[in-house]
């Protein structure tokens, strides 16, 4: 009286075995690879590319730190970079945290002019 004869006759019909199993694993299967080119392999490449930058870092570049600060280098050691911020102010920082390398002379200068 309440449930409908439809409802009963659709549990019935669906399909058996490996069938249903291959049908319910396949989208799943096909996310993995969509994942991979996606997403992961594109981070890798980021992460490499940055390893790279910093190993290259040397004295004279203009870095820029996770913070925002930006400075130039004057001293390099294996996980530090002594950056010079200011005329007198010198800054010792982690190499992980630098998020750009400029190179010494990439700047261009800003469009003061001498009066």
């Amino acid at each position: 009286m309440l449930i409908s004869p439809a409802y009963a006759q659709a549990a019935g019909a669906a399909p058996g075995g490996g069938a249903a199993f291959l049908n319910a694993i396949m989208p799943f299967l096909l996310i993995i690879p969509i994942f991979y080119f996606l997403l992961i392999r594109p981070q890798q490449r980021r992460l490499k590319q940055h390893r790279e930058m910093i190993a290259a870092v040397k004295k004279g570049d203009t870095v820029v730190t996770a913070g925002g600060l930006i400075g130039k280098v004057a001293k390099v050691t294996d996980d530090e970079v002594e950056v010079e911020l200011a005329a007198s102010t010198k800054v010792r920082v982690v190499k992980s945290t630098l998020s750009e390398v400029r190179a010494a002379g990439a700047g261009k200068p800003a469009n003061d002019t001498a009066a």
